[in-house]
């Protein structure tokens, strides 16, 4: 039974204890201090910026004052009792530090990229070229050197950097070589590698067999062509699409231009001429002509004409070489030689023998009237006496004046002639009947 009331007894007493010191902690003890009161967490720092533009290799050391036993964190994050961040690029950045009692401090730094480095650098890219040996070939190279900075590498057509500017293996073509120096600055320059051209000092010579069209106007003539002087040729014609075959039928008369082209593209050409068959061999045209002779004293009017035949289809006519007229008539010819060439439709000629046109004779009337004139009145009118600017010496002046001899010598008007008196009335018939037949030399 002592035992029990001992540990009651003990029971109650913790228990009061608790109590009171419960008790004496909320109810009317003293307030424990806040231990940041009048504390001011300072943090300074060392900012180191990117080596490069873009770089990620800034950092920030921090230092804090105001307390003791400090960790850090950085833009809101865990926590670390290193007060070193690293690996940053340029941005803006917000450190914390709190020490040992709880207390915080905070301060922002600015990381940035250092100055462009290439500002005032100016690379110079230079190279020699080495051209490939054949069009097919790769094995031309640029041997690229750089000036203006230090430390570069190269690359080709935008591809990777290299540490040599030696590209080799390069078939003909267009290449851009670029070089960066130790800062990542660029420059640039062009290089064309070029193929040794494979027609130089090549002569190609085109030939061919001609064979001309059977008929005038047909299709049926060829050109047979083949070339020297290389190989691997196709062939064309007038300009039209290369083909491997040099034969081209189904031609006309005509120029043609073909053109051979060897397996590097070199090329030849010749000029060759179909020509239709000659039509007028073994044709012979024969002109016959009609000739009409002149009547003197008047306008001309020979006339010639002309007949052809021996030739093919209708024929035109020409006069002393002169231009060729569909009719086979020419008139208004006076006394001369007279040449007559007929062509047919295939223009083969033939030419007739000279057509001599002569003055017709004087007509029996036109003989009497001139006897009765010369027996009676040439006296008077005559080369050297020609009374009233007559001279019936000439035929033409009688026929040009036949009216006026009426007048005179059968109607005795104004007055009669001769003056000796009108003629015998036979002679005045002679007169009259010639009028009466048209008056002509011919009548």
């Amino acid at each position: 039974m002592n035992y029990f009331f001992t540990l009651r007894f003990l029971t109650s007493f913790i228990l009061s204890l608790i109590i009171v010191y419960s008790c004496s902690k909320n109810g009317g003890g003293t307030a424990a201090p806040d231990p940041c009161s009048g504390v001011t967490v300072t943090i300074s720092g060392t900012v180191n910026n990117p080596t490069t533009i873009g770089g990620s290799d800034g950092s920030i050391v921090a230092s804090a004052s105001g307390g003791s036993g400090f960790s850090y964190n950085i833009n809101g994050g865990a926590f670390q009792s290193s007060s070193s961040f690293t690996g940053l690029a340029a941005g803006s950045y917000t450190i914390m530090a709190r020490n040992s009692n709880g207390c915080t401090g905070t301060s922002t730094f600015v990381v940035v990229n250092p100055s462009n480095p290439c500002t005032t650098v100016t690379i110079v890219v230079t190279g020699t070229v080495t051209n490939p040996t054949t069009a097919a070939a790769a094995n031309g190279s640029i041997i690229a050197a750089a000036s203006g900075s230090t430390g570069f590498t190269f690359s080709i057509n935008g591809g990777a950097f290299q540490s040599t500017g030696n590209f080799t293996g390069l078939g003909a073509g267009a290449y851009s070589i670029t070089a960066k120096d130790g800062n990542g600055c660029i420059g640039s320059a062009n290089f064309t590698l070029t193929a040794p051209n494979p027609c130089t000092g090549l002569v190609i010579t085109v030939t061919a067999t001609l064979t001309n069209p059977t008929t005038v106007g047909g299709n049926n003539g060829s050109i047979v062509a083949s070339a020297s002087g290389s190989t691997g040729f196709s062939y064309n014609i007038n300009g039209g699409a290369f083909q491997a075959s040099g034969v081209f039928s189904g031609l006309t008369a005509g120029s043609y231009a073909v053109s051979a082209k060897d397996i590097n593209g070199c090329i030849g050409s010749g000029n060759f001429i179909l020509t239709d068959p000659d039509p007028c061999t073994g044709i012979t045209i024969t002109v016959n002509n009609t000739i009409t002779g002149n009547t003197p004293c008047q306008a001309n009017n020979g006339m010639v004409t002309a007949v052809a035949a021996g030739g093919t289809g209708t024929y035109t006519y020409s006069l002393n070489g002169g231009v060729f007229q569909a009719s086979n008539i020419f008139s208004n010819l006076g006394p001369g030689s007279y040449t007559i060439t007929a062509k047919d439709v295939n223009s083969c000629t033939g030419t007739s023998i000279p057509a001599i046109v002569n003055n017709l004779p004087e007509g029996p009337l036109f003989s009497q009237v001139k006897a009765v004139l010369q027996a009676n009145c040439v006296p008077c009118h005559n080369n050297s006496q020609s009374e009233g600017g007559m001279n019936w010496t000439v035929d033409c002046n009688i026929v040009i004046n036949r009216d006026r001899i009426r007048a005179r010598a059968v109607d005795a008007n104004p007055s009669a002639m001769p003056p000796t008196g009108l003629l015998p009335a036979s002679e005045r018939q002679k007169i009259i009947n010639w009028i009466n037949a048209g008056g002509k030399f011919t009548d």
